[in-house]
Order: C-alpha cells, then structure tokens, then sequence
C-alpha cells in the first residue's frame, strides 16, 4: 500500500464503475485524488462539438458526485491544449504530494502523444505513471493477423477477437471502497451551459448524464429491443437500436460492460444464439475494429485516407451544394430529414449516417473529410475512430470499404427503410401531406407538384457515372 496519495486523470472514462486507472489506484494508494484537465481550445481545433462537450461537462458533475460519496475528490483544472498536460499535471502532483499518476489509454496519434509526454515528465521526476487500457477489448496492436499485422478487414478481426476473448476479460471492475475523507479546495469552473453551450435542443431530456442514467438505457435496451435488433436497426422511424453512443463516446458506459451484458442475455454465447443480440455485439466489433485502426494507421487522425492512393481522387469544389448538403436542402427527402435529425438533436440513425455520407461523398463527390468535421461539429457521440472510419467506408476511401462501386440510391434507401415516410414526415413538415409514394422523391413522383421544398440538387445516374470514373482514374490515370 502506497502511503503517499495517488493522482487519478480522468479522460474519456466518466465513471467509478469499471474503471481500470480509479480501481487499481485505490487497491495500491491510502488515497486517491480525481482530476479532469479541460482543453477547449484544443477541442476545438479537432472539431468537439458544444453538444458533446456540453454532455461530458454534464456527466462530470454527476461524476463529481458519485466520487464524493468515496471521499474522492475531483480537481477540475483548465489545460487549453494537450502540449500543457505534463506540465499542469505535475504542478498539480506536487501542490498535492502524489506520488503516482494513474490513467486509461486512449488511442488517438495526438492523445498517445499527450500521455506519452507526460509519463516521460513524470519518470524524470521519479513519478511512476500506471496506464490502463479501457476503451477496447483489447489492447491496440495485441490483436494480428498471420502476417503479423494489424487487420484491415473486419470479418477476419471480429473472428479472432471471437476466439481470443476470455471470461475474464469481460468481468467488469468494481467501485473503489470508500477512503478516509480528503479535504482539497473546491475548484470547479463555470458551468457547462456557459463553457460550452449546446446547438442540439433537449440534450438533458434525450440523453440524462451519468452512470446511472447510461445503464438505464442499456437495460432497457437488453429487456425491450435487443432481441429483435437485427430486423428493426436498419429502420429509423424505430426506437430499434441501443442509442448508448453518446455515454460510450464520454465513458460513462464502458464497452465491457456492454459486452458483459449482452452475453448474459445470450447464454454466454457470442457468435450464436439469439440473431439479435449476435448482430449487436458485431456492432460493438465494429468499434473496437476501428479504435484499433486509429492505433495502427495513425494518418487516419491527421486528415488522411486509410486507402493512400484515394488522396488523389478529384473531389469536387462546390460551397454551395456544400451548404445545401448541411441545411438538409438536398432535394432528397431522406437525405434532408437526416441532417436535419442531426443538427437539431446532434445525433443520427446509423443507416442515415451511411446514406448522407455516401451522397456528399459520391452523389455531389465532396471530399469526405469536410462531412467528417461537419458531423463531428455537431454530435453528441462524435467518436474520431467510429466517425473516421464510418465516413472513409462511406467514400470507399478506408479500411473494408464499400467498392468504389456501391453507392446506395437515396430513394430507394428512403422508399426500403423509411416506406410510410414517418421519418421524413417527422423532420419534414412541408412534405407531410404527401403520399407514401411521393414522399421519397416528390418532384420525380410528380411533375405538378408546387412544394416550398427545393429540387434535386443532383442525378442519381449522373453523379454514379461521374464518381465511377473519378475512381477508375486512380487505376488508369492517363
């Protein structure tokens, strides 16, 4: 037992339950103090959207708490940008005399540099720095191919983590015990609304913070949807997905437990048994594939195609389809109905993320990355590596991306997914009175139709053609 307390560093990990760094520092420390450094400035420069920020600020409060009713107080200190870490850090060490630091990982290139700086700091001033891994599965790089390498595709990755996964892996962490009470000045800053506040509306009514509200949601989920997931997910007129996303992205909710869960409600079973469940713990693959690709293809966080021979596929410039694209102002009922779902809530339904990204990607042929950062402005749940790698296998620029070749038809995505038109109806009042057979395409249904909505901004057919050949340039390029 360390005498001396020890300095917990807080991340993306808001929660006392099954948290690696928290419950080994309180086995190993006499104490342990909490701290959470705030980087506005460098949250913006990645593009952290207020609506995020404005939740994790929230589900820091509500951690505040739970920690305090350990007698673990939390430290709230402004950084501005990852570079002053090491240096805060160590202040803070020594105002407190802590002689050890503790922390969980995280994966991307800027924050591997951040923490990597300040263990570096830290074991110069003869500080030991205890990291843990919690946002995966698996440690990054531990899973790889027969070649040694890291996976690109994702059914060969989801089939070895299938069989190297252990029960004990799964078996979620404890609370700390409650510690001797630790008096610390109070420094918490201005409030969320202030620091960051919100574009989506309701954030406090469709997502409440905290550990307790997050397994709330996934129980429901695992009682009421779960099993029927694999038939209803496609569907967003349907409450048929999880909708964890956002508790995941802060940590209040780790994939563990997640994992844990939902094999108890599937007999242990993994890749059989009920359809529903398997098809959602594939999801949550889908996740660690990419938090792993993060890890192994570093160009992937600094703006760069996981494909290198993409970066020379002629995207066009157009701010103005741009700007239609974002207004959900496509012509495109669905397309439309879903940013909109998106700028106002600051979320969207999966299948809605693959379609309004391949249409700015392939339809108007916009450079992916400007829907990447457009989407990450505002989401609740923007995750670099889900928000990477959705977008690049959107473009079929990235890692088991669609061929160049498919590109979904937004009407009949629209007319296969949304057949009623509740969706379109429900963020699309001007089209409302339509019929189910207008609604998808009003103006292509109709040639009389005198709407307050704009027309096709692009042809489908057109736009294919145009995209096709942009890619088959890259393979015979004159």
């Amino acid at each position: 037992m360390q005498h001396a307390p020890g300095l917990v560093w807080f991340r993306s990990d808001l929660r006392v339950l099954d948290n690696p760094a928290l419950y080994h520092a309180s086995q190993r420390c006499s104490q342990v103090i909490g701290v959470y450094l705030l980087f506005p400035q460098q949250w913006q420069l990645q593009h952290d959207s207020n609506n995020k920020l404005y939740f994790w600020m929230q589900n820091l409060r509500v951690l505040e708490n739970e920690l305090g009713r350990l007698n673990i107080p939390l430290v709230i200190v402004p950084a501005e940008l990852f570079s002053k870490a090491p240096t805060t850090l160590l202040e803070l060490a020594k105002t407190f005399n802590t002689q050890s630091l503790w922390l969980n990982d995280e994966y991307g290139v800027y924050e591997q540099k951040r923490d990597n700086d300040t263990e570096r700091l830290f074991r110069h001033q003869g500080i030991p720095c205890h990291r843990y891994h919690q946002q995966t599965l698996f440690i990054p790089g531990t899973l790889r191919n027969k070649q040694g390498d890291y996976f690109k595709v994702f059914t060969p990755f989801k089939r070895n983590l299938f069989q190297q996964i252990t029960s004990e892996q799964l078996q979620p962490l404890p609370a700390p015990e409650k510690q001797a009470p630790l008096s610390l000045p109070h420094t918490s800053p201005e409030s969320s609304e202030q620091l960051f506040p919100p574009t989506a509306r309701n954030i406090d009514d469709h997502w409440p913070a905290g550990e307790a509200a997050a397994h709330s949601r996934l129980n429901t989920f695992l009682v009421n949807t779960i099993e029927q997931y694999h038939n209803q997910r496609d569907y967003p007129s349907i409450a048929g997905t999880s909708s964890i996303s956002p508790w995941l992205t802060a940590g209040t909710l780790s994939v563990r437990q997640c994992f844990h869960q939902a094999l108890q409600a599937n007999n242990g079973e993994m890749d059989t048994g009920n359809r529903g469940i398997t098809t959602w713990l594939g999801e949550l693959v889908w996740r660690e594939f990419y938090k792993h690709i993060l890890h192994g293809f570093p160009r992937v966080s600094m703006h760069r195609a996981f494909k290198p021979e993409t970066e020379n596929l002629a995207w066009q410039s157009d701010p103005e389809l741009l700007k239609a694209w974002q207004e959900g102002k496509t012509g495109f009922p669905i397309v439309d109905a879903a940013m909109r779902q998106l700028t106002s809530t600051g979320w969207m339904h999966n299948r809605l993320r693959m379609v309004t990204a391949m249409f700015l990607s392939k339809n108007l042929l916009i450079d992916w990355r400007l829907g990447e950062q457009f989407f990450m402005e505002h989401l609740i749940d923007g995750d670099l590596a889900a928000n990477n790698g959705g977008w690049q296998w959107s473009a079929s620029t990235g890692t088991d991306a669609a061929p160049y070749f498919r590109m979904f038809n937004p009407t009949s995505q629209s007319e296969r997914f949304d057949q009623q038109g509740i969706f379109i109806r429900q963020w699309l009042p001007e089209l409302a009175h339509l019929d189910n057979r207008q609604i998808h395409a009003p103006y292509q249904k109709s040639k009389q139709l005198e709407l307050n909505y704009p027309s096709p901004i692009a042809s489908h057919s057109e736009s294919r053609e145009r995209v096709m050949n942009a890619f088959k340039a890259l393979k015979d390029p004159l």
